[in-house]
């Protein structure tokens, strides 16, 4: 009898699940890891570096990327105008609800269609991305801490703690060189609602981590340790990686 068959019962479903659909649910997203800080801290570098890292030859990675910034609300009811004055640094503005339904479904063995969000037109693009299952889900963004029930669905939170100088300077140069801003609307909006919310929200959501990493130059400190602690969980899942 084939495995297949076996595993039938335990399965949710009607009875008419494929073996691809099966395929899914036996292979849920066990862990998830929050990758948080200020605007700025090295957070996307630092997971996108990771998730590099664990890409294997074929393209196939056991590590999964999501960012937080995917999940900005679509504010199609306002004019451009409109939208470029909003707070996009406070958790309003942010739709923490379907990141938790997406976060659930990945948990449970399927995927999503995550959304994308068009930053020069400061809303969601008509297009989304189908993302699948991986055994370790790197999440990363800056107020995954201050939503109850996205912190309960994060299994090791992790808080990079840079320093505000260089977080601002790395900022400076992301949003000029990859969003065509200039340096006043940057200092604008920098001084107006990025600052203050760090330091209403994001700041004090570090009680929630797990793990505080004082960063360096170039993040090679969290980036062995994550590496490190993602790679032991991966070996011990699956005898094949060891």
């Amino acid at each position: 009898m084939k495995l297949f068959q076996i595993l039938r019962p335990l399965c949710p479903g009607n009875g008419h699940e494929t073996e691809k659909d099966l395929k899914l649910i036996m292979h849920p997203t066990k862990i998830i890891i929050g990758i948080t800080g200020g605007s700025g801290c090295g957070k996307t570098t630092l997971a996108q570096r990771i998730h590099r890292h664990f890409t294997r030859e074929d393209g196939s990675c056991p590590v999964g990327l999501l960012c937080l910034d995917s999940y900005y609300r679509s504010r199609d009811d306002l004019s451009f105008e409109e939208r470029a004055k909003l707070n996009y640094d406070c958790p309003e503005a942010f739709d923490f609800d379907l990141l938790c339904r997406h976060l659930e479904q990945l948990k449970a063995g399927e995927s999503i269609d995550c959304p994308v969000y068009d930053y020069g037109n400061h809303t969601r693009a008509d297009h989304t991305i189908r993302i699948e299952p991986a055994e370790v889900l790197l999440l990363e963004g800056i107020l995954l801490f201050c939503h109850p029930t996205l912190r309960e669905l994060i299994d090791l939170k992790i808080y990079i703690d840079t320093d505000a100088d260089v977080r601002l300077l790395r900022r400076i140069r992301r949003d000029m060189a990859e969003r065509g801003r200039t340096l006043d609307s940057i200092a604008s909006q920098y001084f107006g609602t990025v600052k203050p919310m760090h330091e209403r929200y994001i700041a004090p959501s570090r009680r929630y981590a797990d793990i505080i990493l004082q960063t360096d130059a170039d993040n090679s400190i969290p980036f062995s340790l994550l590496t490190g602690h993602i790679n032991s969980f991966i070996t011990s899942e699956d005898p094949t990686l060891a």
